[in-house]
């Protein structure tokens, strides 16, 4: 997260899965955090791959890694090919975990 930050210095990134207002706030706009990150300009908001290619594109990579990210999801088509693997490795994270993909619905398996 630290890296994220050093090429986004502006960037503020809350854990959604702790922050239950938030969640229901986002739900209500449309945006699920169970199927998708989250990205919040102002008023604005991307969901999903959309959310990580507008992330990339305003990236000012600070080290590899950063321009590696910038260079494979900041191209909209390539975000969405790939953000489906993404989504994967989240859902394999949460499941090492044991927790749920929905924090709301705790009975819902995570796989």
């Amino acid at each position: 997260m630290g890296e994220l930050r050093g090429g986004l210095p502006q960037l503020r990134i809350i854990d959604g899965r702790a922050d239950h207002a938030l969640r229901r706030r986002l739900k209500q706009r449309g945006f699920d955090l169970a199927t998708g990150a989250v990205l919040i300009e102002g008023e604005r908001c991307w969901h999903g791959a959309e959310a990580v290619q507008r992330l990339c594109t305003q990236l000012r990579p600070s080290s590899a890694l950063l321009g590696l990210l910038k260079a494979v999801f900041g191209e909209e088509n390539r975000s969405r090919t790939l953000y489906p693997l993404l989504l994967a490795a989240r859902r394999g994270a949460l499941a090492l975990r044991g927790l749920p993909l929905d924090p709301d619905d705790s009975a819902r398996p995570s796989l």
